[in-house]
């Protein structure tokens, strides 16, 4: 059971995909967000540094973004044609770039500098959001993507998704693609074409191919740095790449994105459109699916699980470290330590692959199960975790467990981790770790409570502290602190306990219930 929630907020929409009610990604879409992962833009060369056979690319951000050559792609020169072309062009009609043939692909091991020069306008697309003080990485090697293909300008061959593995379903796609192909194009036939007809295929080649050619007009009316073509709408992207699992539900908050989401449903799969729900309750959308507290318990350093076992997870600059724990309790119904561990380690397997996505960890993540003595049970265990994976949009490698219990697994990062903060600071100490010493609050009371007597001239005052100290300034009556105003001031001060206050707050009010600020 798949379903997505879209909420919109003050800087921009948050994007929650569940999996049986379970939250497995997050996204946060800001207004802001004019950089994303899969954007076109046509830049401009500001240095060129041979050391690192790269380039740095302006592109309208406050970093100039990074474009390595080995990022280039074969057929660079060929596109560096077609943007000139288009750029010295004022025609609405880009027929004529279709009678440009292509160049020879460039020298897998040139320079950089044989290739772009200062100040050359380059088009290119964003692989990698900037993390740390990296600015974006680029590609030059521009892909579109559809639901069902992925178009690759100026590559002449179609290839198949490994994922799909019959045989005979690999060569009708690969047939069909052959017949479908633009002219100058290549194509990578995606696992969601899977049992597709022709119809649909090429439907979907030609909405990308029509993408393709207002880009290149944007092109011959842009100056650079310019944005020439904007990724999808989060949401949709996420349907558009997902959408052959299906999706049982889909909600939002916001009209906008509703109708988005309606049009991109009603072109591509209409089926699903009765699945669209526009929620207009005042209460959050987040909170009312429950995702609130799901979020806040699913992003800390410790991750529990139902049957006690829990994982601890470790972030530095170089990887991802988690840890895996039994806990307390031990499995029912298992025949032996080994059997125990084997049947922890799996249910640990499966929240792992869930926190990959959420948290969108990338890089090199590093996960310490608990030790397994036979090899049959490792490779079980390798076999889940990759099993478990499979729905991972994000490429990724996983190597088997290591004699010390280790597996390694790297995972693609295009973007920065989501961070969530699952900690508080404390209310009596505002996170400084410091209190006012405890042995000076009741004197502070004493003179706060005849400064208000004193000053206000109140027939009434209510004392509002926390039940521990209230305890305190009311304890043994006659002898009470509570009782000692009463004597000195003739005035009734009532005293309150309230466990929402700290230990060292104290609120004072006056015989019109109206509080008295300090």
């Amino acid at each position: 059971m798949n379903e997505l929630v879209v909420s919109k907020n003050d800087d921009g929409l948050k994007i929650a995909l569940l999996k049986n009610k379970k939250l497995v990604e997050l996204h946060h879409e800001k207004v802001s967000d004019a950089f994303c992962v899969g954007d076109l833009f046509l830049g401009k060369v500001k240095k060129i540094v041979n050391g690192l056979n790269a380039a740095f690319i302006d592109i309208g951000y406050s970093r100039d973004a990074f474009l390595h050559y080995l990022d280039l792609g074969p057929q660079v020169k060929t596109l560096l044609r077609h943007v000139k072309a288009a750029s010295s062009s004022n025609k609405k009609d880009l027929s004529y770039l279709d009678s440009l043939s292509s160049l020879p692909d460039i020298d897998k091991n040139g320079k950089i500098s044989d290739v772009l020069r200062p100040h050359q306008e380059v088009l290119v697309q964003i692989v990698k959001e900037p993390i740390s003080t990296k600015g974006h990485r680029l590609s030059s090697e521009i892909s579109l993507p559809g639901q069902y293909v992925v178009l690759v300008p100026f590559a002449g061959n179609v290839s198949v998704s490994k994922k799909i593995k019959h045989e005979n379903e690999r060569k009708r796609l690969k047939v069909i693609g052959e017949s479908l192909r633009p002219r100058g194009f290549g194509l990578i036939i995606r696992t969601a074409a899977e049992g597709k007809d022709n119809a649909t295929i090429g439907k979907d080649i030609s909405i990308i191919t029509k993408k393709w050619r207002t880009m290149m007009l944007a092109i011959s009316r842009a100056k650079a740095p310019a944005k020439v073509l904007h990724e999808e709408h989060k949401a949709t992207s996420i349907l558009r790449d997902m959408l052959s699992k299906g999706f049982d539900s889909i909600y939002t908050d916001d009209q906008i994105t509703y109708n988005k989401i309606h049009d991109f449903l009603k072109i591509h799969q209409p089926d699903v459109v009765k699945n669209l729900h526009l929620y207009k309750g005042k209460a959050p959308l987040f909170r009312v699916m429950g995702l609130e507290k799901q979020i806040k318990a699913n992003f800390g350093k410790t991750v529990t699980l139902a049957n006690g076992t829990y994982l601890v997870v470790e972030h530095t600059e170089a990887m991802h470290v988690i840890d895996v724990n039994s806990g307390s309790k031990f499995l029912k119904n298992t025949a032996s330590l080994e059997e125990n561990a084997l049947k922890v380690n799996m249910e640990a397997a499966s929240e792992i692959a869930r926190q990959l996505r959420l948290r969108d960890m990338g890089g090199i993540i590093v996960i310490d199960f608990i030790d397994l003595k036979k090899n049959e049970n490792k490779r079980a265990l390798f076999e889940h975790l990759k099993k478990e994976m499979r729905d991972d949009r994000a490429k990724h490698s996983i190597l088997p467990m290591s004699k010390f219990g280790l597996v390694e697994i790297t995972r693609q990062r295009a973007r920065p981790e989501i961070q969530i903060t699952t900690t508080e600071a404390c209310p009596s100490c505002n996170g400084s770790g410091k209190i006012q010493a405890s042995i000076l609050l009741v004197d502070e009371i004493k003179n706060n409570v005849d400064f208000i007597i004193r000053q206000n001239k109140e027939k009434a005052l209510k004392v509002a502290v926390n039940p521990y100290v209230a305890s305190y300034l009311t304890k043994g009556f006659l002898k009470s602190i509570q009782f000692q105003w009463f004597l000195k001031h003739w005035v009734r001060v009532k005293v309150v306990g309230d466990f929402n206050l700290p230990f060292t707050s104290v609120r004072y009010f006056n015989s019109k219930g109206e509080e008295i600020k300090l």
